[in-house]
């Protein structure tokens, strides 16, 4: 089982129904520039070399290793099942010149209105606050879109980056874990939380 979210309050079971009828409904991510689809196996080859970068793969515990087509497919194929199951999403995003500039991995366990939200966007397109308002924009369109109650989110403990963007957000530390990557290998992680009534506080009301 896997050791996040913290936080477990289990909800209803017509709430947890309608949050998986969101995710297998779900056909796009709200992104700065709204252009974002569900991910397909044929986009294998693209999303491949997306992620060779270094910058952009070697911080994301969840991605198959070793990293090639192939792997990258059966990923995919992984999240398109959870999808259909209302448990997984996996979203590329486009930049203006139609090639992708990042992609979301949302990982949702509705028993507890809960969500992760993974991923990474081109290092091209850092900075300029565009990684805070694109996070921003997807971290509230899961309270919305899926009905989500709660978002927990994990980090390395030396990506600063990330760990500078969720502080900001509104996140709360929540402690340390051990996650597990799908070479079999682990990694500490920071966890962070925040509620839907804390993000709204912090983000929707004056």
């Amino acid at each position: 089982m896997s050791s996040i979210p913290i936080t477990r309050t289990p909800v209803p079971q017509d709430q947890a129904a309608a949050i998986k009828a969101a995710v297998a409904s779900a056909t796009s991510i709200a992104t700065e520039n709204a252009s974002s689809r569900l991910a397909q196996v044929d986009d294998a080859a693209i999303l491949h070399e997306f992620l060779g970068d270094p910058q952009i793969h070697a911080p994301i515990y969840t991605l198959p290793r070793p990293l090639t087509v192939a792997s990258v497919r059966a990923f995919i194929a992984d999240h398109e099942a959870q999808r259909e199951q209302g448990r997984g999403l996996l979203f590329l995003n486009f930049d203006e010149q139609g090639r992708i500039g990042g992609f979301s991995d949302i990982c949702v366990w509705p028993e507890w209105a809960a969500g992760e939200l993974g991923g990474a966007i081109h290092p091209d397109r850092q900075g300029q606050r565009r990684g805070v308002d694109g996070a921003r924009q997807s971290f509230a369109w899961m309270f919305e879109t899926l009905g989500l109650d709660l978002i927990c989110e994990t980090a390395a403990p030396d990506n600063h980056r990330t760990a500078h963007l969720l502080d900001g957000l509104g996140f709360h530390r929540m402690g340390e874990i051990t996650s597990n990557r799908a070479d079999g290998t682990t990694r500490p992680s920071l966890v962070w939380e925040i509620s839907r009534a804390q993000w709204q506080e912090k983000h929707l009301l004056p």
